[in-house]
């Protein structure tokens, strides 16, 4: 897939959801989002999307954040760091002031350093959500490290 010359396109909810279905390796489509932006090829193809909503963390949402929920591609190479850079682009023409994101651990990270995020902490595992005052299902993303991007 690389090669190929890709331009920014508007995504629907649903259309978001359904390629994070698809090819993301270890979550399910985020519950909501503020709004989605995607990749696609010379012939209009998908290759890319990223959702963007209101951040998990309860203590982060304070009406001038937002996080970058999910991104994923089918591949496409360079496709992530382009979807990090409209994203950022698209949440300041927002009146947002700060984008954020997060990565587990062993995942590089590259596409962030490349549209020019930085790491602002690292946070421990967490054996996971589940309180009794907030019960939750497991999502398989627990005891597992996890490192706070923030855009540029």
């Amino acid at each position: 897939m690389s090669g190929r010359r890709l331009h920014l396109v508007p995504v629907r909810s649903r259309d978001a959801k359904a390629f994070v279905a698809t090819w993301h390796r270890h979550h399910p489509p985020p519950a909501g989002q503020v709004f989605a932006v995607g990749a696609a090829d010379e012939e209009g193809t998908l290759r890319a999307v990223a959702t963007v909503g209101r951040p998990v963390a309860r203590h982060l949402d304070d009406g001038h954040t937002l996080e970058v929920t999910r991104t994923c591609t089918d591949g496409t190479h360079n496709a992530n760091s382009m979807l990090y850079g409209a994203a950022w682009r698209a949440a300041k023409a927002l009146g947002y002031r700060r984008l954020i994101t997060y990565t587990q651990d062993g995942e590089s990270g590259a596409s962030l350093r490349g549209a020019g995020w930085q790491v602002i902490a690292r946070r421990p595992p967490r054996p996971g959500w589940h309180t009794p005052s907030r019960p939750r299902t497991p999502r398989g993303t627990e005891h597992i490290a996890r490192t706070l991007w923030q855009a540029p």
